[in-house]
């Protein structure tokens, strides 16, 4: 009697099986071949008795180039001249390593303003209070 259940997988809404393997089983998935966006990876399961289990995963293929935007956010509502930032770049080639464009440049954040005018305040406050510089003799 064999007592091991049969695990069939399936990508997306494909009807035919990537594999059909006896659990347990170790298993590699080429995303290489698979268009960037979303899919779902679904594994039907069933034991000797004939029950069948399923579970669905979804995940997200990125293996082109990355594509950085700075100046819109995701479902932003805007109007007017948006001043846009846009960077792409890949992976590349595991033996050689490309410096150049795999960085995004980005601005820099209002909290540093806020920070920086409050620090310069303080300052000030200070040395007016501790009579470091008379204004006033």
């Amino acid at each position: 009697m064999n007592a091991k259940s049969t695990l069939i997988l399936f990508l997306d809404d494909d009807p035919t099986p990537i594999a059909r393997l006896s659990a347990p089983v170790t298993f590699e998935l080429d995303t290489t071949r698979l268009v960037d966006g979303r899919h779902t990876l679904r594994i039907v399961s069933r034991d000797a008795g004939g029950k069948e289990g399923i579970r669905i995963i979804p995940f997200e293929v990125r293996n082109g180039p990355a594509i950085a935007v700075e100046g819109l956010k995701d479902e932003a509502i805007v109007d007017g001249i948006l001043p846009l930032m846009i960077n792409a770049y890949g992976k590349g080639d595991a033996r050689n390593f490309v410096i150049t464009g795999s960085e995004t440049p980005q601005s820099i954040p209002f909290w540093i303003f806020i920070f920086l005018i409050a620090f310069i305040a303080w300052a000030i406050y200070f040395l007016i209070s501790s009579n470091a510089i008379n204004l006033f003799k």
